[in-house]
C-alpha cells in the first residue's frame, strides 16, 4: 500500500530505480515500526520511578531504626542466623542449608518464620 500511495513521487524509470526506490520505503516503514513498537514498550514516568529500596539495602545503608533492632533480638538465634545467611550474606536456600547443617525445608520455614515474626513486631 505504501508503494502504491507513493507512486507519484518515483522520479526514476521503471527499469533503472523502482527496486531501490521501492527497498527505501520497506526499509523506512519497518524502522517507523521498530520505533512505533519502542515507543508502545515505554512506561509512563509515574510507573517507570524508581522502585523502593529492599529492605536489606536500608539495613545496610543505617536508616533502619531501633524498632528493627528490638524485634530482631525477640527472633530466635537459629532463625537470625538463616536470616543473617539470607539476607545480609546473600546466601541461596541451599548455601545456607549447607551452610547451617539443616535441610532446606528448615532453612525455608526459618525464613518465613522470621518475616512473619518480624513483620508482627514492625506493625
Amino acid at each position: 500500500m505504501a508503494v502504491w500511495r507513493s507512486a507519484g513521487s518515483f522520479t526514476g524509470s521503471a527499469q533503472s530505480g523502482a527496486t531501490g526506490w521501492i527497498w527505501t520505503i520497506a526499509a523506512r516503514r519497518l524502522v517507523d515500526a521498530f520505533r512505533h513498537r519502542a515507543r508502545a514498550a515505554e512506561l509512563p514516568l509515574a510507573i517507570a520511578a524508581a522502585p523502593a529500596p529492599a529492605a536489606e539495602d536500608e539495613v545496610l545503608a543505617g536508616r533502619v531504626d531501633a524498632d528493627l533492632l528490638r524485634a530482631l533480638h525477640t527472633l530466635a538465634p537459629e532463625v537470625r542466623r538463616v536470616l543473617q545467611a539470607m539476607v545480609l550474606d546473600g546466601l541461596s536456600v541451599r548455601d545456607t542449608s549447607a551452610l547451617l547443617g539443616v535441610p532446606e525445608s528448615t532453612v525455608k520455614l526459618r525464613a518465613r518464620m522470621a518475616r512473619i515474626r518480624l513483620r508482627e513486631a514492625l506493625s
